[in-house]
């Protein structure tokens, strides 16, 4: 059985438990706007953060996503002002579509810049080694016949092209730059 409550203490226990919902709401709000604020939040900040993840060059859009730059499905990890202008006459992406492309390398971070972004265009992409190189494994032998990148660490930098090999060469420390600024070319990006 229920206890006989008066309208004074029936309305005066609704106003308390109004009072404590309401502080509660309060305080959810309060911290969620700090937390917010605190974490950077996601949307147009002050400090010009929000104009950093989006970059425009020549007309195409490029979106930074976890430390790499986007442009539709290709990735890269650099950007086009951040490459330096090397490379011409190079056949365009087009000379990749459809057919096997074959990579040598030196350098795993620049071979994995071209396989993903060229693995979209050509029928496959497969390491190879060329004539004259004695590589490990059993590596098909290719020549300047087949579509085939070689990636190679020298002192000077060079992006040419000799009939159907693409020869990019730079400091171990740049190969990735130039692997970028070789797709910035094909593409028709730069």
């Amino acid at each position: 059985m229920r206890s006989i409550v008066s309208k004074y203490e029936r309305n005066r226990s609704k106003k308390r438990n109004q009072w404590i919902i309401g502080i509660i709401l309060v305080f959810i709000m309060v911290a969620s706007t700090l937390g917010f604020a605190l974490q950077g939040g996601g949307g147009a900040a002050d400090d010009g953060s929000a104009q950093e993840n989006t970059i425009s060059y020549n007309g195409f859009e490029f979106e930074n996503r976890n430390g790499l730059w986007v442009l539709g499905s290709f990735v890269f990890r650099n950007t086009p002002q951040q490459t330096e202008d090397i490379g011409s006459g190079l056949n365009g992406a087009d000379s990749y579509r459809g057919l096997p492309l074959y990579i040598y390398s030196e350098n795993q971070d620049a071979e994995a810049e071209i396989s993903v972004n060229l693995g979209q265009i050509a029928e496959r992409t497969q390491r190879a080694c060329p004539e004259g190189v004695v590589c490990p494994g059993d590596l098909p032998l290719k020549k300047c016949s087949d579509n085939f990148i070689i990636l190679k660490e020298n002192i000077n930098k060079r992006i040419e092209q000799d009939n159907r090999c693409v020869y990019i060469e730079g400091p171990a420390e740049e190969l990735v730059e130039l692997a970028d600024q070789f797709l910035f070319k094909i593409l028709g990006i730069k």
